[in-house]
């Protein structure tokens, strides 16, 4: 296998030390392997991500001699490697989903989803989306769109079973389905959430091997279902203790 392993941090404050440590991590398998470091900026939030916050983490990488073999700077033919950069790229792959049935137009208001998560408070219920709008029917979601609502794409999720990974960190792990919701694609601005275009990114820039801290562990059931709703190939996933 070519390893190709990834360092993509969220520019929306200073590089902290954990950062730092799992860019080293990413860097030194893949100076150990002959594989290829990939620097990407997930600067999706645009509210809180700065041009500042990208320059702090490329003069931080290159202070500690992390240099990458690909990203801002250094075209592999893999970019653009801004996540702003590449919208029209998700829009294609949830197109496909969305074609496939195993993604859905959400017509739900903030209010309706804050009323909601307060029934499910109350009726002591897990929460997460109910899939309300999973059935719509052809004239409801017209009705809906006359009325000016921008919708999300929400994942069509199969509740059934577990998904189960085997970490190069953690051994075993598996997730029961059923705690999981339809989870947001595409925003109502068109612009992806974080886990839909954390697996676009990892599958076109043909990453092996994902080595990230463990806060990211709850979002890896997630990006298996779309992994294998879209037909790809799942990497390696590597989850690291946190540092305190």
């Amino acid at each position: 296998m070519s390893v190709r392993v990834r360092f993509a941090p969220s520019p929306t404050g200073y590089l902290h030390v954990g950062g730092a440590r799992t860019a080293l991590y990413n860097y030194l398998f893949a100076r150990s392997r002959g594989g290829t470091f990939v620097l990407r900026i997930e600067d999706t939030d645009a509210a809180r991500s700065t041009d500042e916050s990208v320059r702090a983490i490329l003069d931080s990488l290159t202070w500690l001699g992390l240099t990458w073999d690909e990203g801002p700077g250094v075209d592999g033919g893999n970019g653009p490697y801004f996540q702003s950069e590449r919208r029209g790229i998700y829009q294609r792959h949830a197109a496909a989903l969305e074609q496939a049935g195993r993604a859905y137009r959400c017509y739900c208001t903030p209010a309706e989803l804050d009323a909601m998560r307060e029934e499910q408070a109350r009726a002591k219920l897990p929460q997460g989306y109910d899939g309300r709008c999973r059935g719509l029917d052809a004239p409801t979601r017209a009705r809906l769109e006359a009325e000016g609502r921008p919708p999300v794409l929400r994942f069509a999720l199969d509740p059934a079973g577990e998904t189960v990974w085997e970490d190069v960190v953690r051994g075993r792990v598996a997730f029961r389905r059923d705690v999981l919701d339809d989870f947001v694609l595409l925003r109502a601005d068109g612009l992806p959430t974080y886990n839909f275009a954390c697996v676009v990114d990892d599958h076109e820039m043909a990453i092996s091997h994902v080595i990230r801290g463990d806060d990211h562990i709850s979002n890896t059931p997630r990006q298996i279902v779309l992994y294998e709703a879209l037909g790809w190939e799942i990497p390696v996933f590597g989850h690291v203790s946190m540092i305190l």
